[in-house]
């Protein structure tokens, strides 16, 4: 049996389960809200959550919707992609977004697409050398009063 197994998370426990890992990439919410998120994103959104286990053990988590805009078509935006520190460089993340963009083709989806932070630049190299994405846009936000 393959040690290293990828698994959508959807019952409360699944999605907690993942809470350590990607509190190490959103670090802003504690487990009450990002449980709340989670839940409220796949009802609403069509959220789709993904763990990758290690020897029964959650090490990475990929987070994603398919999407249709009329600048992308129909696509998949990924949310959420984060290895655990402890895991990182062991193919993990490749493994995950492999899995994402397999999904997205049979599921009649034409591109990936996602949103790094500026100062991720150890995962901007990862996204343009390893995965062969390339940098089409600056992604802008404003807080609501």
């Amino acid at each position: 049996m393959e040690k290293v197994t990828i698994k959508e998370l959807q019952s409360q426990d699944e999605i907690t389960q993942a809470f350590s890992v990607m509190n190490q990439l959103r670090t802003h919410l504690d487990e009450n809200s990002y449980l709340k998120l989670v839940t409220e994103a796949m009802e609403k959104d069509m959220y789709r959550l993904f763990a990758l286990y290690d020897q029964d053990e959650v090490v990475a988590v990929i987070g994603f919707k398919p999407m249709i805009t009329l600048y992308y078509g129909r696509f998949v935006w990924v949310c959420d992609l984060v290895t655990s520190e402890s895991e990182r460089s062991n193919g993990h993340g490749e493994k995950l977004l492999s899995f994402v963009h397999e999904w997205a083709k049979e599921n009649g989806y034409e591109n990936v697409a996602l949103s790094s932070g500026l100062k991720r630049t150890e995962a901007h190299r990862f996204y343009e050398e390893k995965m062969n994405y390339d940098k089409v846009s600056y992604v802008f936000k404003t807080a609501l009063e």
